[in-house]
C-alpha cells in the first residue's frame, strides 16, 4: 500500500488548481482561531504560496497536503505537518477538514494515521506534536486515538473574542 493512500482518502501534494480552495480556507473567519490567523490572504499571496509548495519539506520546513476523497481530485481538507526539524527528527502537525458535513465521516482520522506512516516510514521522524485548543475535544479525541499524549497546558495562549483560552500540548513517539 502506497504511504498516503488510504481506503477512503489519499493525501496528495498541492496543485496550482487548489488556488480556490486554499482562497477560501485560508480566509474563513470560523477557522481563523485555529490557524492564527488575523487577516485576510490574497489571491496573488496564496499564488505564490502554491508556486513554492514544490520545496522538499528539508528547504521550506513544512509540508502542506491536500486532503482527498478516493473518488475525486478536489480537496476537502489540508493536513500539514510544520517547524520541521530535521536534527531532532521532529515536527507539528495541523488538520482540517473544511465543511463540517464532511466531518465525523472517519477522513480525519485517515489522513492522520496516514501522515503519521508517512512522517515515521519516509521523513524518519522520532516525534510529532500538536497544538489543540483546550475545549476542541473533536481534535483531542482524533489526536490521542494515535497515541498522542498531553504533555502541557499553555494557559491563556490564545486571545479571542475579548477571552483568554488555554491550549494544549499533545507529543507522540513514534515507534518504528
Amino acid at each position: 500500500m502506497e504511504t498516503l493512500q488510504g481506503t477512503q482518502i489519499y493525501l496528495r501534494a498541492l496543485e496550482p488548481e487548489d488556488l480556490d480552495f486554499v482562497y477560501r480556507l485560508e480566509n474563513d473567519e470560523q477557522v481563523w482561531e485555529i490557524s492564527h490567523t488575523q487577516t485576510p490572504y490574497s489571491r496573488f499571496l496564496i499564488r505564490q504560496y502554491l508556486e513554492q509548495a514544490h520545496q522538499d519539506i528539508y528547504e521550506a520546513k513544512q509540508l502542506r497536503l491536500a486532503i482527498c476523497k478516493n473518488d475525486s481530485f478536489e480537496a476537502i481538507g489540508l493536513i500539514d505537518l510544520f517547524d520541521f526539524d530535521p536534527k531532532n527528527h521532529r515536527a507539528g502537525v495541523g488538520i482540517l477538514i473544511q465543511h463540517s458535513e464532511q466531518r465525523s465521516k472517519g477522513y480525519g482520522t485517515e489522513a492522520l494515521g496516514l501522515l503519521i506512516r508517512y512522517a515515521r516510514e519516509r521523513l524518519s521522524l522520532h516525534q510529532l506534536y500538536a497544538n489543540i485548543a483546550w475545549d476542541n475535544t473533536a481534535s483531542i479525541s482524533l489526536f490521542t486515538t494515535f497515541g498522542f499524549q498531553l504533555v502541557g497546558l499553555k494557559k491563556d495562549w490564545n486571545y479571542q473574542h475579548g477571552v483568554y483560552s488555554d491550549e494544549a500540548l499533545y507529543q507522540c513517539l513514534l515507534k518504528s
